[in-house]
């Protein structure tokens, strides 16, 4: 029966019904990677889900690298045998648990993140493809942090139309698509 919980030794329980699941592994912090890759040399399957974004700085947009759920990776292993192996692996900060309770994904939720990542555990994020009525903050120079709508794309040179309120009206101004970013939660 799915979900089961079993004795482990040492009196706490994992919800599994054989011994290899898939657990979810704290990392320290921003160790993800080092915790993927060493678990990795050591034979032990791992998910580490990142996603890639673009990131509005002084200096315009930056793409960043990250992970998709900061501080935890997923990985499988027989519990009996690897329990302390994973647990004391580099950058690993703990393996998560309640109480005496070891709690395991069930295959089809790491299926269902396979199919959103792919192959290589990356998504790409697409706030960078813009569209006619986006709103978009600019980047770099004097007018860093200030908020547009684009009007207009123009991808053969690279540049869009906005319309930004600047100085008490409204005025449109064309733009390098490298120094805008989409705003996405505001």
């Amino acid at each position: 029966m799915p979900g089961k919980s079993i004795r482990r030794d040492g009196g706490g329980e994992v919800d599994a019904l054989g011994d290899v699941a898939w657990f979810c592994l704290r990392s320290q912090p921003k160790h993800e990677r080092i915790v993927a890759g060493h678990l990795r040399q050591l034979e032990i399957e791992v998910l580490n889900p990142r996603v890639r974004y673009c990131r509005a700085t002084k200096h315009g947009p930056v793409w960043v690298v990250e992970s998709m759920f900061p501080n935890y990776v997923f990985a499988r292993f027989d519990w009996r045998t690897s329990l302390n192996t994973v647990h004391y692996a580099r950058g690993v900060a703990g393996i998560v648990h309640f109480g005496c309770r070891w709690p395991t994904l069930p295959e089809p939720v790491i299926d269902g993140i396979r199919a959103l990542i792919g192959p290589d555990e990356l998504q790409n994020d697409d706030s960078h493809v813009f569209q006619p009525g986006d709103k978009v903050e600019l980047n770099g120079s004097a007018l860093h942090g200030l908020e547009a709508v684009i009007t207009q794309v123009m991808p053969g040179q690279q540049r869009v139309a906005v319309l930004m309120d600047f100085l008490g009206r409204q005025t449109t101004v064309e733009l390098a698509m490298n120094t805008i970013t989409k705003r996405l939660y505001r």
